[in-house]
């Protein structure tokens, strides 16, 4: 039944994605897409997918630094490789990567998961605190441009809400009651939890996780930290400004277009879906939109745009897969003891 319903949930997910690119698409002209697609100066997404190469080596590195100020100190490439091989995974299992190059790093360093994927999680509040800043400068920069494609984006959903607050508020009042009473329960059982082996075992994994999480806090180069951070993000402005020089059409876009680009395009790939497949790319194509660029140029864009990194990423991550099984069937197991006959 569970894989069932595992089944099922990506199954829709990929569904999902398939009817955004329909939608994408849609009351287009195709041969125009496709003649776009053709016709691309790819010598500038070769350039793109050097810079995207420099990104993942940033990215493991400060991956690296997180771990190491956990207690952890792991080789570069087996940080490199678990890393990709997530990436690799989200292509597929949406989501999933995170948990997967834990694993993978469990596997070929003995970093335990619970404190890899702390360290995890502090990354991806990072993102988002990047991400936020990004959006901040986009509609500092371009108010009057995006002014009309957030209300576009945000205003039916905002009247439906308004609509039906008294519900809302029916659904937060519950759920607040509930947490409270769990609370409650978990204070009066918290002795017999502390017998309780599952509970122990919960309790150990949070522990392990926080520790992941606050990892960056004890950092012995805070500064390169941030610069490889700072490296990380440069890289992906330029790599979507860069792809700009690909079409004649959007080959006049300045660096605020990229920098848009970047910030719509990022919750796009942030979207619960196989690699930010459809959402991506209706972001990026709406975003374009809104600097007088077509549909069609939009949309190829983020054709080329996105199947370059994917193919980069199914390249770099199969071959970190290949690396990663070498080298977890390198690392020693523990032996079985046998128990020692009584001659009693």
């Amino acid at each position: 039944m569970k894989q069932l319903l595992t089944i099922l949930k990506y199954g829709l997910l990929l569904a999902l994605s398939g009817a955004l690119m329909v939608y994408a698409v849609r009351g287009q002209d195709l041969s125009r897409i496709g003649y776009y697609i053709r016709s691309a100066n790819y010598f500038w997404l070769g350039v793109t997918m050097t810079l995207s190469i420099l990104g993942y080596l940033s990215r493991a590195y400060r991956w690296q630094m997180q771990l190491t100020a956990s207690r952890h100190k792991v080789p570069f490439w087996n940080v490199y490789h678990a890393m990709m091989v997530g990436y690799l995974a989200n292509i597929v299992l949406p989501r999933m990567g995170e948990v997967i190059r834990c694993s993978v790093l469990r596997r070929t360093s003995g970093v335990p998961v619970e404190v890899s994927l702390g360290t995890v999680i502090t990354e991806r509040v990072i993102d988002v605190l990047v991400l936020a800043l990004l959006l901040g400068s986009v509609l500092l920069l371009e108010f009057n441009k995006f002014w009309a494609f957030i209300q576009s984006l945000f205003v039916d959903k905002y009247d439906s809400l308004e609509a039906n607050r008294g519900v809302l508020l029916a659904v937060v009042g519950i759920a607040g009651l509930l947490v409270l009473l769990f609370g409650y329960l978990l204070f009066r059982n918290l002795d017999k939890l502390r017998n309780n082996a599952l509970f122990m075992k919960i309790v150990a994994f949070a522990k392990g996780l926080l520790a992941g999480v606050f990892s960056v806090m004890k950092l012995e180069n805070k500064g390169l930290f941030l610069l490889h951070t700072v490296f990380t993000w440069l890289v992906y402005y330029l790599m979507d400004y860069l792809a700009f020089k690909c079409f004649p059409e959007t080959y006049t876009l300045d660096m605020k277009a990229g920098l848009a680009v970047l910030t719509f395009g990022a919750f796009g790939m942030a979207a619960p879906v196989s690699g930010g497949i459809g959402v991506f790319h209706v972001m990026v194509q709406s975003t374009l939109l809104v600097y007088g660029i077509s549909k069609e140029a939009g949309i190829a864009y983020a054709l080329v745009v996105h199947g370059a990194q994917t193919i980069l990423v199914v390249f770099m991550g199969g071959i970190s897969f290949i690396a990663s099984a070498i080298q977890s069937s390198k690392v020693p197991r523990p032996l079985a003891v046998e128990p020692v006959a009584s001659n009693s």
